[in-house]
């Protein structure tokens, strides 16, 4: 009996002592660090299982064995709560990363850029090739004006729908904070108007420092009743926003003498007023500058040859500058 005893409690530790090893061994599968690759993004797609999410990661070089990932994310009660999303996975991510990353749905975050004064059509036409939508994928233009430049992030399997949203929702937030802020001696008389003409002000200049200038034109223009006789709204009026910008400027050429007879309420060289509505989408800067223009007794600018503008308060000093920026445009060909 007693060398019986002594048999089973040496098979017991034996067992003891083979278990300790497996599980150590296991526990080292799990933690080490796993082999050497760039950053790769990884899809775990709706409905897929631990088996399924374990094949692939092997098949991708990210994991050596996949049953160590199905054991542990049973074990660990992690096989039903693996988000479905994109993973960025980084170089040398152990088992316990990869799990605890998809089990804290740590999904990888994208962005997009919208710069300033894009037209709506343009901002879907970039959402397009951003978001990967198909081109057999109906996404109504948002109206012009309604969408605020900024960088935005969404996860894959956004629609480019839900981007848009939280566009028109951050434009709306913009304009209620910056309203309150506005001159009262403005002749912008509503939050429309102060969009239509920051989205003139964006389009007629890219020099931040410029803005309040511009829009301060603009402003002793309408207070004028002069017209505001600024080209971007007679390329609006000819494209209706629909701009391919293949390096030729929007229209694929130059604006022509004969283009500023163009016949829409758009032309403000046969309009003298605002036209009926934005002719792109203004940042948040735009709008401030629209709201609280500088004061100024300037009526006139044109383009300087250096990417900004040179300011005039006579026509005779308008004319002027315009001869010295033919020649400078001239010297530039």
């Amino acid at each position: 009996m007693r060398v019986f005893l002594s048999a089973l409690s040496f098979l017991f530790i034996l067992g003891v002592i083979a278990a300790a090893g497996v599980s150590y061994y296991g526990w080292h599968l799990y933690t080490k660090a796993g082999a050497p690759h760039e950053d790769t993004l990884f899809l775990v797609e709706k409905g897929q299982g631990v088996s399924q999410i374990a094949d692939k990661l092997a098949q991708e070089g990210m994991i050596e064995q996949p049953l160590i990932f199905r054991i542990a994310a049973r074990l660990g009660g992690h096989d039903q709560s693996i988000h479905a999303g994109e993973y960025q996975i980084p170089s040398g991510a152990s088992v316990k990363d990869i799990i605890e990353k998809m089990a804290n749905g740590e999904v990888f975050n994208r962005s997009i850029t919208i710069p300033e004064g894009l037209t709506s059509w343009q901002i879907v036409q970039l959402l397009r090739d951003q978001m990967g939508v198909d081109e057999s994928t109906v996404i109504d233009i948002p109206p012009e004006g309604s969408l605020l430049p900024d960088t935005y992030h969404y996860v894959r399997g956004d629609d480019a729908q839900m981007v848009i949203e939280r566009m028109s929702a951050a434009m709306t937030a913009a304009i209620e904070d910056t309203w309150p802020q506005r001159d009262e001696n403005s002749p912008i008389l509503s939050k429309a108007e102060a969009v239509i003409l920051a989205s003139i002000v964006e389009k007629e200049t890219g020099v931040a420092s410029e803005r309040e200038q511009v829009a301060g034109v603009f402003i002793n223009r309408l207070k004028l009743g002069m017209a505001l006789q600024t080209d971007p709204t007679v390329i609006y009026a000819i494209t209706k926003g629909k701009i391919e910008d293949k390096g030729n400027g929007p229209l694929g050429r130059r604006l022509l003498t004969k283009d500023l007879q163009f016949e829409s309420p758009y032309n403000t060289y046969k309009n003298p007023s605002l036209p009926p509505g934005p002719i792109a989408n203004p940042g948040r800067e735009a709008i401030k500058a629209t709201l609280n223009p500088a004061h100024h007794d300037f009526l006139y600018f044109v383009a300087d040859g250096t990417g900004g503008h040179v300011f005039s308060k006579t026509l005779d000093e308008h004319n002027a500058n315009v001869a010295k920026w033919r020649k400078i445009r001239k010297a530039q060909k």
